[in-house]
């Protein structure tokens, strides 16, 4: 059993009954789950997941308003819950500076803003263009058990629904031009120039854009890069890219066939676009696509940025 589903168990079985009765004032307000940084947000914890960072918890969400009037109750409520009635527990953990906990009393606003950098869902173009995706992807992912407020739960379908179809169409197709310039024409293009090195990070920045794209395609957001192909296998468009994108970093096969690899992945993207109605070109080179993804933006605000911006 995962983490994840292991604490939502706890949650209902063990600690929702006594917070009902312990503090019933608080709960026209609250919402529990888990959500954030780990593996276990994702559900792809495993036995080595548990070295460090690791604890069946859950998190008790208030805004900043309900929390002042019931965070310091709240806080000893769940304090007291794990040391009477203790979850499931595993070996010793390490905690990690960059870790940080997503467990017990959080503002909601505070959640938020330490993930993407503002307190709640993005509001303007520049926060859906530049907060990394892996962020917007930390801010929805996990499992919300219980909302009886319904503000995170809004929040976080904001998040994973609102995002303009402009902005999407921008990052397209700066990920078509990164994906053109980095694998089709760079990384041959070093390798004839006898910089294996530099031709492998072109290689590194195809993948990284292809996955950006896969997941755009998708009208989702791309995770930090350990779980981001894993992740990718469970898409509905292009899943199948998830290996063919880890053969490219892993196969000792020569770059000619490489090279041939990068080809059949970028007709796979191209026939996408075509599916979506974003270029109806008959141009192998991606960047080609790039500028008819531009074509359908509507603001001529996003439309004006560079066609790398994004």
């Amino acid at each position: 059993m995962r983490a994840l589903e292991t604490a939502q168990n706890y949650f209902f079985q063990t600690a929702l009954p006594r917070l009902e009765a312990d503090l019933p004032g608080v709960m026209p307000v609250i919402a529990a789950g888990w959500s954030g940084r780990g593996s276990e947000c994702w559900g792809f914890d495993d036995d080595i997941s548990h070295d460090h960072d690791f604890a069946i918890g859950f998190a008790l969400y208030l805004t900043r308003e309900a929390e002042a009037e019931h965070g310091f109750a709240l806080g000893r409520f769940y304090t007291r819950l794990l040391k009477e009635f203790p979850p499931e527990q595993f070996p010793a953990s390490l905690s990690s500076k960059l870790g940080g906990s997503e467990h017990g009393v959080i503002i909601i606003e505070d959640f938020f803003e330490r993930h993407l950098g503002f307190p709640g869902a993005p509001q303007s173009v520049e926060q859906w263009l530049y907060t990394p995706e892996y962020a917007l992807a930390e801010a929805v992912n996990g499992a919300i058990f219980l909302d009886n407020a319904n503000v995170i739960s809004r929040i976080r379908r904001a998040i994973a629904e609102d995002m303009p179809e402009d902005v999407r169409l921008k990052k397209l197709a700066a990920r078509a031009v990164s994906m053109a310039q980095s694998g089709q024409y760079n990384f041959m293009r070093c390798i004839k120039h006898n910089e294996p090195g530099a031709a492998m990070l072109y290689l590194s920045d195809f993948v990284r854009s292809g996955i950006s794209m896969v997941f755009l395609l998708n009208r989702t957001f791309a995770p930090y890069s350990k779980w981001a192909l894993r992740a990718m296998k469970s898409l509905l468009i292009l899943p199948e890219l998830s290996g063919e994108f880890e053969h490219l970093l892993t196969g000792s096969e020569p770059p000619e066939q490489k090279a041939e690899l990068v080809e059949n992945i970028c007709a796979k993207i191209i026939g996408e676009l075509k599916i979506q109605q974003l270029s109806n070109l008959n141009d192998d080179y991606l960047e080609a696509h790039a500028f008819e993804i531009m074509k359908h933006i509507k603001s001529r605000r996003i439309s004006s940025l560079h066609i790398m911006e994004g």
